[in-house]
């Protein structure tokens, strides 16, 4: 795995570990006896050097400090003051940790999410207690993560897992149904049970629309992931009718953005704010991909599609900051909207075109 240098752990912060006669300390990662210590913390340990690098790599680096006094023994530990306060500390982990391992895998670093999500799982135990609902956004997050590395049995045992836990919490909402039947759903389609893929996708798009919304992107993510697996069926036409619907919600979502962005830039540029973080945009940029390579095949062949797959990637790549990247789907568009006579997105396209001609880095290049 390769890492940018300021990622790496200086040699310095890697130490033994020395212990009382007797003692003995786990792995952060793989919980087996461990010979290192962090030396900024000094309460994370580690059985070798590469796996104190991975951890910091994946998380430690963010929560190094936060760990000291949640992990630090004292007199008063035992007093209520002390415990709300590590309570309160333990669910702020919580949360950064699922954010960093949600990050990682959308930008499709499955390897480094892996340590951010077994301290999410960790921290969550602490707090919750094993075998509980509130553990299995932690349990999805290392199936996911996984399920990238191709480690499809441990995925198969941590579903299980949160199935499990789900079955014992009839009470729990729509959001953790969805997102349980959504996994489940890509654990079948990578081992080939097909039927039961598109049972647990069916279910993911039920359970995600009953929460945000029939037309929301987060239940259009399920119609792709149908569609991939009417793809590996050789079913092409239910492939088109379902792209179609993912890809006519992400132009419309876009769309709003794209307006709202240029309203602000008008009035205020310093106010002005990212409308996508890196993983949500490399997550949306491969799935709008996928379906434009699916509409430019000769068997398809419909303008019209493709055009509207491109300006939403024109459109992506502006919000991103990509001028040359949206320059380049926005004339993509142009051209496919072109061979339709007044094609209503023609002009849409031709401002979103003009408007990328005033940006410094393309004209003077």
């Amino acid at each position: 795995m390769e890492s940018k240098p300021q990622d790496v752990l200086p040699s310095t912060e890697i130490i033994p570990l020395a212990l009382p006669k007797g003692t003995e300390k786990l792995c952060e990662l793989c919980q087996k006896r461990a010979y290192l210590q962090c030396a900024r913390c000094r309460v994370t340990f580690y059985c070798d050097e590469e796996h104190q690098q991975s951890d910091w790599i994946g998380i430690h680096k963010r929560i190094c400090q936060l760990l000291v006094p949640i992990r630090t023994p004292s007199l008063f530990s035992m007093q209520r003051a002390r415990r709300i306060e590590n309570l309160l500390k333990t669910k702020e982990l919580i949360e950064i940790c699922r954010l960093v391992a949600e990050s990682k895998l959308s930008e499709g670093k499955h390897e480094e999410a892996v340590p951010a999500a077994q301290a999410c799982l960790r921290c969550s135990v602490d707090v919750y207690g094993p075998n509980t609902v509130q553990l299995v956004p932690a349990y999805l997050l290392l199936a996911d993560a996984n399920m990238g590395m191709g480690n499809v049995a441990l995925v198969a045992e941590l579903l299980s897992q949160a199935e499990w836990a789900v079955l014992k919490s009839p009470e729990c909402g729509y959001s953790v149904h969805h997102r349980l039947h959504r996994s489940m759903g890509c654990l079948h389609t990578a081992t080939g049970h097909f039927e039961a893929a598109l049972f647990h996708f069916a279910n993911d798009i039920y359970f995600a629309s009953e929460e945000y919304g029939l037309d929301s992107t987060v239940t259009r993510g399920g119609y792709f992931l149908m569609a991939d697996v009417f793809v590996k069926k050789g079913e092409p036409s239910i492939v088109h009718s379902l792209y179609t619907e993912v890809a006519e919600t992400w132009h419309s979502h876009l769309a709003k953005l794209l307006q709202s962005h240029i309203q602000i830039l008008q009035k205020n540029p310093d106010m002005l704010e990212p409308s996508f973080d890196k993983g949500q945009q490399v997550e949306v940029d491969k799935m709008l991909r996928t379906i434009l390579e699916f509409e430019q095949d000769e068997s398809q062949n419909e303008p019209a599609h493709v055009a509207l797959v491109a300006h939403s990637l024109a459109m992506l790549s502006f919000l991103g900051g990509d001028a040359t990247k949206a320059l380049g789907f926005g004339r993509m568009a142009l051209e496919a909207s072109q061979l339709i006579p007044n094609h209503d997105l023609t002009e849409p396209i031709r401002a979103l075109l003009q408007l990328l001609s005033k940006d410094p880095q393309l004209t003077s290049a």
